[in-house]
């Protein structure tokens, strides 16, 4: 299954980092190609993304289900695939390195079934470790803003 791992360490104490993942609202948008997501409840939600796979052009639209919450620092989804055979998971782990120090752990799998499945596995096997990069840098540079 096509899978991006990426840890940085950020210049903030773990609860701040935490109060940051804990609302999807906040990091959301810093997700790549992210259009809009909708919270249906406190652990469901609705994502959408656009995909740009040479000619093909499309939206994606996933439900995202929580399936693990430990305050303050890991939170675990399942992702599914609403109109595509997009199926998945991933995490956000925090640990504390000291009291102003934080490493942030982000982890993405999704893997594609069907007719189009071997390609589309294939392009994110390639993209997948990038995006994880770009949404740990982002949620970084995020929370720089916010302590300005």
């Amino acid at each position: 299954m096509p899978s991006g791992i990426h840890q940085v360490e950020l210049a903030f104490p773990n609860d701040v980092v935490w109060n940051f993942v804990k609302d999807m609202n906040n990091w959301a948008p810093l997700v790549p190609n992210y259009i809009h997501h909708e919270k249906l409840t406190e652990r469901q939600s609705t994502w959408e993304f656009k995909s740009d796979t040479g000619i093909l052009k499309n939206k994606i639209r996933l439900l995202t289900d929580i399936i693990e919450w430990n305050e303050p620092t890991m939170v675990s989804f399942d992702l599914k695939g609403q109109s595509e055979k997009y199926f998945g998971a991933g995490f956000f782990e925090l640990k504390a390195l000291n009291l102003h120090k934080t490493r942030l752990t982000g982890f993405l799998e999704v893997n594609v079934i069907g007719t189009m499945g071997s390609h589309m596995n294939s392009i994110l096997k390639a993209s997948l470790p990038k995006s994880a990069e770009e949404m740990a840098k982002a949620i970084s540079s995020k929370l720089a803003e916010q302590r300005k």
